[in-house]
């Protein structure tokens, strides 16, 4: 594990404790803390670790993204388990706040954004120093809070291993959701004709406004002949990316539209549903079919996730992506922020804030310093 968890946000004396969400069981992370079933309790009291390694960085959270995997994990549906008790939560920005002897990157009031495995979900964490990003001046800190798992994810996919070009045409499902709205900026800022699919009125004014060139619901069932009617409006032959979070007869669906050699990105399973793809069908249209686990590039190939951050942290700063948030809660209120997540009424992201007023007090002791 790549970090662990710790104190208060604002005092010059630390204490030994700290605030954080703590999850002593699996369960349902959207019972109210009073229920005895929940998994969670706010503990006051929560250790506040130490910097255990001269390569560890101590950062104040001011916020945390809640992504689709961490509600899983609570639930004990993801493919790795904690030990019990965590504090789950993995990206997140904040402020450095200590550094270990041998860190050479950060320096104390760094303004930062980081994953980790569990624990922003707290006051504090403390994390190595490279699986943390200095946030460029220009941009937003609880915005950069939200930036590494969802547009890392689309970054990597469709610039590293789909190699998505200007002319290209680029479908994405689940395009309101994080990952999913984030794959269609990118796949704006690189040229691409993006086709949007996603349910409702509210989604599809989003998507537009992000940029997409054409959104599709497909409540109806119509998904396809929809799809298919706008390619030959536009006199484009099909799809050449299809960007897949959803799973389930979605995917399977939109295998009809895709191109002679198209590529396939695997980003999850919100559906519930694990689809199959017929080998056969993959050789007799020269298919390549990506699996993306966004995660475990720090482990096989760091180099090409760093280099991604960077680029995006830079397009974010000159405005060139826009990481929407639409619900914000406090620590206290985290299983409303699980809920709404569980509910589909998340789009972009939902962002657990330690607190905004402490947040700007720290921001202008840091400027303060500089």
């Amino acid at each position: 594990c790549c970090c662990c968890c710790c104190s208060s946000f604002s005092q010059p004396v630390r204490m030994a404790t700290m605030r954080a969400l703590v999850c002593r069981k699996l369960g349902d992370p959207t019972l109210p803390f009073s229920s005895q079933d929940s998994p969670f309790i706010i503990s006051a009291q929560n250790p506040r670790p130490r910097i255990s390694s001269p390569l560890h960085v101590r950062v104040r959270v001011c916020a945390s993204s809640l992504n689709f995997a961490t509600l899983l994990l609570v639930m004990g549906k993801y493919q790795e388990r904690p030990s019990l008790p965590f504090i789950p939560g993995s990206d997140f920005s904040g402020v450095v706040v200590e550094v270990g002897q041998g860190v050479k990157d950060f320096k104390v009031g760094d303004i930062v954004c980081g994953v980790a495995d569990v624990g922003s979900f707290a006051e504090e964490l403390v994390i190595r120093e490279d699986h943390l990003f200095i946030v460029p001046p220009g941009c937003d800190i609880v915005a950069a809070g939200g930036v590494l798992v969802t547009f890392g994810t689309s970054h990597v996919g469709l610039v590293h291993r789909a190699h998505l070009h200007a002319g290209q045409v680029l479908l994405v499902l689940g395009a309101a959701g994080g990952v999913g709205l984030a794959a269609v900026q990118i796949g704006k800022f690189l040229g691409a004709t993006v086709i949007a699919v996603a349910r409702g009125k509210q989604k599809e004014e989003l998507l537009i406004s992000a940029g997409a060139d054409h959104v599709i619901d497909p409540t109806d069932g119509n998904m396809i002949n929809n799809i298919q009617a706008y390619l030959r409006s536009k006199q484009l032959k099909g799809v050449d990316v299809l960007y897949d979070p959803v799973g389930g007869k979605l995917f399977k669906d939109s295998l009809k539209c895709l191109n002679w050699g198209a590529q396939i990105l695997i980003i999850g399973f919100t559906s519930g549903e694990i689809p199959n793809i017929a080998a056969n069908i993959a050789l007799v249209k020269n298919w390549t079919v990506h699996g993306l686990f966004w995660g475990s590039y720090f482990k096989h190939q760091p180099n090409v996730l760093r280099n991604s951050v960077k680029e995006l942290l830079s397009w974010l700063a000159k405005g060139a992506i826009d990481v929407h948030i639409s619900h914000k809660f406090s620590l206290s209120e985290a299983n409303l922020a699980f809920s709404a997540l569980a509910q589909r009424k998340v789009q972009g992201k939902v962002m657990i804030v330690l607190d905004e007023n402490q947040v700007s007090e720290a921001l202008e002791g840091t400027k303060s310093k500089l």
